[in-house]
C-alpha cells in the first residue's frame, strides 16, 4: 500500500483522531489526514519528532543492538502512537493519535504493525 492509503487505514481505526506519516531525521510530515482546530497534527507530529530522535540517540549511546518498534503515550483522554515503519530504512513513523473513551490500545497497535508490514515507499 502506498503513503496515502496508509494514512487513510489508519484513520480508520476506532477512535482515530489524527494520524501523520513523519520522516524523523528531517522532521517533515509527508501525509497526515484529521486533526482539526483543537488538535493540529502539524505541530503534534513534529513535537514526536523529537521523542522520536530521543529514544534513538537512547539505544545508540546504551549500545543496544536493537530497534524501537513503537511508543505509547498515555494522556487522560488520548492513546498516542507512535509506529517506527521497518521498511523505511528507519527514518519514519506512523503517528497516530486515538480517542481513549472510543479506542482499543491492542487493537490500534495490531492494525499499524499490519499497515507497516503492507506499506511500500
Amino acid at each position: 500500500m502506498n503513503p496515502e492509503t496508509a494514512t487513510k487505514e489508519a484513520m480508520s481505526i476506532e477512535g482515530a483522531i489524527g494520524v501523520a506519516l513523519v520522516d524523523y531525521e528531517s522532521g517533515m510530515c509527508l501525509e497526515s489526514l484529521g486533526g482539526g482546530r483543537d488538535f493540529d497534527l502539524e505541530i503534534a507530529a513534529a513535537a514526536n519528532t523529537e521523542v522520536v530522535r530521543s529514544k534513538v540517540r537512547a539505544l545508540e549511546m546504551l549500545g543496544l543492538d536493537d530497534r524501537v518498534e513503537d511508543m505509547l503515550i498515555t494522556l487522560s483522554g488520548q492513546y498516542h502512537l507512535i509506529r517506527l515503519l521497518e521498511g523505511s530504512g528507519g527514518s519514519l513513523f506512523l503517528y497516530l493519535a486515538l480517542d481513549r473513551s472510543r479506542s482499543n490500545l491492542a487493537l490500534a497497535r495490531h492494525r499499524l504493525k499490519q499497515i507497516d508490514a503492507e506499506l511500500r515507499l
